[in-house]
């Protein structure tokens, strides 16, 4: 138990990162990403863009809906 990572952070100091080195690993790790190609791209905006509508929809559904349940609840009192 006294080579765990725990133990290990607890006793000793780690070394900070200079900018320039940081810099480097960012670029390096940017350079292993997949980027998506064109047509995947146009893809996924339009799959995101559908999936918003359908989810606006549906909330301005429910608000509506309960908007007029609350209405028809408390609404009529009015009328005494």
């Amino acid at each position: 138990m006294a080579n765990s990572d725990a133990m290990r952070g607890s006793s000793d100091e780690r070394e900070r990162t200079g900018a320039i080195k940081f810099l480097r690993q960012a670029i390096a790790e940017l350079r292993k990403v997949v980027w998506p190609t064109q047509e995947q791209l146009v893809t996924y905006f339009i799959v995101v863009m559908v999936f918003v509508v359908v989810m606006m929809t549906l909330v301005s559904l429910l608000d509506l809906g309960f908007g007029k349940l609350v209405f028809e609840i408390f609404g009529h009192n009015n009328k005494q």
